[in-house]
């Protein structure tokens, strides 16, 4: 006989919209087994493991507030019942979550308004005005009022499925996964295993069950959108979800998604252990980076087993092409599934892989010194401090988008494209600086074989003004530099060597210039104005600030665009990142750029 055996899983564990997988086990006496082994179609000793899942039907359905939705909702916005927008997103859970967050929530009424083609008196009128007495909230009810479900057309199915005493419990799962739908928010859910007599279909003993808290709905991002910035306003009211690139430019995404591995409650104590998990990271990010609909996808902190098993299967949904660089294991002692490395994906309708080039800074470290040559002790400490397991990815690309030129009929439109993640030791100035200046060296004998726009990006974990900073910006780093004086093994001398060639400009400095696009105001407050670089890609409880950029070759390419940058206040709320609405401790960027007509350069 199968002894089910079930490992515990806490009933406070919030389901959030992702898949939640019951940690259930069984074994005979002789030998553990996998709940995979025994399905009804391979049963062992005659019996097999059936799977059911529950809703509580018969307990009143709770709302939860759409900012804390671990928090019952009190009120319900009267704007977002008028407007008919989802009714989960209209619940807080007090006037001054309301009140607090009023200026995000209005994205949504102004949204719902523009598809309505409402004028601006009709939706004065609708919305109300703002009222900063935390005791009125601006257009808001109370959930116990009889319109709190106006709006909201909540559809049971007429069956049910189990009894027990007063709970009626609907089946709504037959797996040992489910997915929670939009019918489950605010109800429990109940998991269900049982042994089954495979000939009389009759349990052999009592199932064994577990219940989760109430389902809450995933927190939903506000909006972020692109901000034109060549003078030409043709973007900048519409989001990402319908933006359709014109056909002579392309976008590009750089982001640092957090690795499982490093999202730990002990580093991230602020951030509550479900929006932690895996599960509903994965998610999140998909939603976000497919949200993005960006032609090049660049992701750093990409373990190889989330590669394999859910991003490029995933993307392929969307019509990505992946290509991947694990990170190197010389020092890394834990699983090598767990590794994380540099993923870049792109469209396959936009774009066609020619080459893919990968660097493994320990394989250029160990190339400085002549293998039949004794290292002193010095080559040999600076060899060591060099070893570190980062590495970068570079595809060359070629456009299925462009137009031949008159002077240039035949010849294809080619983009070079670096993704990397600089070793993120605060204390190894000197091994940033290092990694930074043999990527770029590399990138150089590319542009001298041809013709090629470049774009460099990732997460260089060095802030504005920082020595690998200064060497992508401006070209070359002054002796002068402080960074410089942390270099006791001489990895960076001589000083005149840390140069290179490649016109390379900071993408989101463009939000520098004055007059170009509407936005751009807005933007130029969250840059740092002696940098023109952002104020924060990165923002934690113990750190904020810059460590992500996208660098281009501004012979080769002009910036259209760029993804509006969020503002600390809105991040704050949640503590930092990373949050239950932003899965990663950092931001994506995200520029659109176009080809410079070869005649012009």
């Amino acid at each position: 006989m199968l002894n089910v055996v079930r490992v515990h899983l806490p009933s406070d564990i919030p389901i959030v919209g992702c898949e939640l997988t019951p940690y259930v086990l069984h074994r005979r006496p002789d030998k553990n087994i996998s709940t995979d082994d025994v399905s009804e179609s391979a049963a062992l000793g005659g019996q097999f493991l059936r799977y059911r899942w529950y809703r509580l039907q018969s307990d009143k359905k709770v709302a939860v507030c759409s900012v804390h939705p671990s928090e019952q909702a009190t009120l319900q916005c009267l704007g977002c019942v008028k407007a008919k927008i989802p009714a989960f997103k209209s619940y807080h859970c007090t006037t001054k979550c309301f009140s607090d967050s009023w200026q995000h929530h209005r994205v949504l009424h102004d949204r719902a308004a523009s598809a309505m083609n409402e004028n601006s008196n009709e939706e004065e009128e609708l919305f109300g005005r703002h009222n900063n007495n935390n005791n009125a909230a601006p257009g808001a009810i109370n959930p116990s009022s009889s319109s709190m479900l106006n709006g909201s057309t909540t559809l049971y199915p007429a069956a049910v499925t189990q009894k027990t005493g007063v709970e009626t419990w609907l089946e709504v799962g037959r797996c040992k996964s489910y997915t929670p739908t939009a019918e489950d928010i605010g109800h429990v859910l109940k998991f269900e295993c049982a042994v089954v007599d495979v000939e009389t279909m009759l349990s052999v003993a009592s199932p064994l069950t577990v219940s989760t808290s109430r389902v809450i709905p995933a927190p939903s991002p506000t909006p972020r959108h692109l901000i034109p910035v060549n003078g030409v306003d043709t973007m900048g009211k519409i989001d990402l979800d319908g933006r359709v690139s014109s056909s002579g430019t392309f976008t590009v995404l750089s982001y640092n998604i957090l690795a499982d591995v490093y999202a730990t409650s002990e580093t991230f104590s602020y951030c509550p252990s479900w929006a932690l998990s895996w599960p509903y990271r994965r998610q999140n990010l998909l939603r976000e980076i497919v949200g993005y609909r960006a032609d090049i996808i660049c992701l750093q902190e990409v373990q190889s087993d989330h590669f394999l098993e859910f991003f490029a299967p995933e993307l392929d949904k969307h019509g990505y092409q992946a290509l991947y660089k694990r990170k190197t294991n010389e020092v890394y002692n834990g699983n090598i599934q767990t590794i994380d490395g540099c993923a870049t994906f792109f469209r396959r309708d936009r774009f066609a892989h020619v080459k893919k080039y990968e660097v493994e800074f320990n394989k250029a470290a160990q190339s400085l010194t002549d293998p039949a040559t004794i290292l002193t002790a010095q080559k040999r400490n600076a060899l060591n401090r060099l070893i570190k397991d980062d590495v970068a990815l570079i595809v060359v690309l070629e456009s299925k988008f462009s137009t031949p030129t008159v002077d240039n009929p035949g010849k294809r439109q080619l983009v070079c494209v670096a993704n990397t993640h600089i070793n993120g030791n605060q204390d190894l100035k000197d091994v940033k600086l290092w990694q930074v200046h043999t990527l770029l060296k590399g990138l150089e004998k590319i542009a001298v074989s041809a013709d090629i726009p470049m774009l460099v990006c990732g997460d260089f974990n060095s802030v504005p003004g920082s020595a690998p900073h200064h060497l992508l910006a401006r070209g070359k780093v002054e002796p002068t530099h402080p960074d410089l004086a942390v270099d006791s093994l001489n990895l960076c001398q001589p000083h005149s060597k840390l140069s290179h060639q490649l016109p390379l400009v900071s993408a989101y400095s463009y939000f520098a210039i004055k007059g170009v696009g509407n936005g751009s105001d807005k933007q130029r407050k969250r840059l740092d104005p002696t940098t023109n670089e952002p104020l924060f890609t990165n923002c934690t409880r113990d750190f904020i600030g810059t460590l992500d950029y996208i660098f281009y070759t501004a012979d080769t390419l002009t910036v259209e665009s760029l993804l509006e940058l969020l503002d600390e206040e809105s991040l704050r709320k949640d503590t930092a990142l990373p949050s239950p609405i932003w899965s990663s401790d950092h931001t994506a960027l995200l520029a659109e750029f176009r080809c410079k007509s070869r005649s012009r350069r």
